[in-house]
């Protein structure tokens, strides 16, 4: 008997900027499958970039990739639609590779909306950044486990997130979760997410990131949630947030309130659609 397979989604996007008469401007743009880009006017926000998967999701099997790519002194918002869905894997597991390069003086801001695991479903993604010696790179990803409000949980889940920042060819961040199996049960430890289901990571990789920890710190007092948790360091020019909470809706809503502040400006209007 001859078996059908099932279509998957296979996409790719690429978006490069670079400085031309004084302003950050496209210089390349590359979209293929459902991997789709968007460029919307914007007069108060640096040069953004939407990310859209137009399949609507991912299922095991599928596989996306994105790059992105800044010129020396340019200035770069790249944030998603809305947020990335993995469904239940009939089978494998969903592939997304990301690679960011970030000139000299140049500013990336990587500011996707969150991503929801769904049970069953398993995903592996890897993100990748290559930073030339004074480039910043401010980069954020949120992982929901299910959606709580629908009474959904995650009881068998697969996900791994890989990240590896290098500046001047140098390692200077690794961040490696693989997680496997109960969710609810692998995150109910006071070592992982006291029972959290929503978690966030945002590092800030600068050479004066040491700097800048009083007033991250100062933005997070500002949290107003009190099922958010939260908690800032900084280091070797390298500034982490990590935070949790039972109620995607308030880690939501307390990352808004800490990138408006935090940034000192207001975040793509995709964030309050």
């Amino acid at each position: 008997m001859n078996t059908i397979a099932m279509q998957r989604v296979d996409g790719s996007a690429r978006v490069a900027f670079a400085v031309s008469g004084g302003a950050t401007r496209l210089t390349d743009l590359y979209q293929r499958g459902a991997a789709k880009v968007r460029l919307p006017k914007v007069y108060d926000l640096p040069q953004t970039a939407v990310l859209l998967n137009t399949a609507g999701g991912l299922t095991g099997g599928d596989r996306l990739s994105y790059e992105v790519g800044l010129a020396e002194g340019a200035h770069a918002i790249v944030t998603t639609q809305t947020a990335e869905r993995a469904y239940e894997s009939a089978g494998g597991s969903a592939k997304v590779t990301c690679l960011l390069t970030v000139g000299d003086n140049a500013v990336l801001e990587w500011l996707p909306q969150e991503t929801i695991l769904f049970n069953r479903s398993a995903l592996s993604r890897s993100i990748r950044a290559d930073l030339d010696s004074n480039a910043r790179l401010l980069m954020l990803e949120t992982i929901v486990f299910g959606r709580m409000a629908m009474g959904e949980r995650v009881n068998s889940v697969f996900f791994r997130d890989s990240w590896r920042i290098r500046r001047d060819g140098r390692l200077v961040f690794a961040d490696e979760v693989r997680l496997k199996g109960d969710a609810e049960q692998i995150l109910a430890g006071p070592a992982t997410a006291r029972e959290g289901q929503a978690v966030a990571t945002l590092v800030d990789c600068t050479p004066d990131a040491q700097d800048r920890l009083e007033l991250a710190r100062s933005c997070l007092d500002n949290l107003t949630s009190g099922t958010v948790q939260a908690a800032a360091s900084a280091w070797n020019g390298l500034l982490t947030v990590r935070l949790v909470s039972d109620d995607s809706r308030d880690l939501r809503n307390a990352l808004i309130t800490f990138l408006t502040g935090y940034r000192s400006a207001d975040l793509p209007r995709v964030w309050h659609c």
